[in-house]
């Protein structure tokens, strides 16, 4: 009966640790949010468990051997979180998020809760701080396409881009299909995160004769 309550506690810690970094990014609309990382933290602890318990009468025992494969196959979970769109990679740190918060449930299943508090404690702090210093001092690629009449307007846009001193890594004009006229430009610029869409905005909008269609 001892076992049975000291295993459901590890069950219950592993789940809620993995939430709290499930809670963290769920907060930053990130792919993976708050039950994802609770059952990865739940199933990674379970494992341990696993590992730990239901096979000690073998004869070739190893706490080990099922631990190793939850460090290997969390790599298909994390694999899906990752989107490639438009040259740009997305999802690599809540991926990296779902690595360690199957650590931390094997450490919760072979009840080690004092380093998986620390490594909780470790991660939130490291992805808030290093998210507060990328708003402040950070920069990112913003994707912008709008429709003008004129080649001129476009111009205008691309010399009010490089004024601000916003670095052009992309730009592609084309014609607009009947019965549209004119032209549809897209452009893609690196600017400071704090600024990034008031910037954007206010440079499109200055310009008469631009209509935006999407920024982000």
């Amino acid at each position: 009966m001892t076992i049975s309550w000291d295993i459901l506690l590890r069950l219950l810690v592993g789940g809620l640790m993995g939430a709290l970094i499930g809670a963290e990014r769920e907060l930053r609309a990130k792919e993976a949010g708050i039950r994802t990382h609770l059952l990865v933290a739940l199933g990674s602890t379970l494992f341990m468990i696993i590992s730990l318990y239901a096979f000690t009468g073998s004869d070739h025992f190893d706490a080990s051997r099922v631990a190793a494969q939850v460090v290997s196959g969390i790599g298909f979970i994390g694999a899906g979180t990752i989107i490639f769109q438009k040259n740009v990679i997305r999802g690599l740190t809540t991926a990296a998020g779902m690595w360690v918060t199957a650590a931390i449930g094997l450490a919760c299943g072979a009840g080690m809760y004092v380093e998986a508090t620390a490594t909780v404690i470790l991660s939130i702090l490291c992805l808030e701080v290093v998210h507060f210093i990328n708003l402040k001092y950070g920069h990112r690629k913003v994707s912008m396409s709008f429709r003008t009449l004129s080649t001129a307007h476009v111009q205008k846009v691309l010399d009010a881009l490089t004024r601000e001193k916003l670095s052009i890594s992309d730009y592609s004009m084309t014609n607009l299909p009947e019965p549209e006229t004119g032209y549809r430009a897209e452009i893609k610029v690196t600017v400071r995160s704090d600024q990034y869409i008031k910037t954007v905005m206010d440079i499109l909008g200055s310009i008469d004769g631009v209509t935006i269609e999407t920024l982000e």
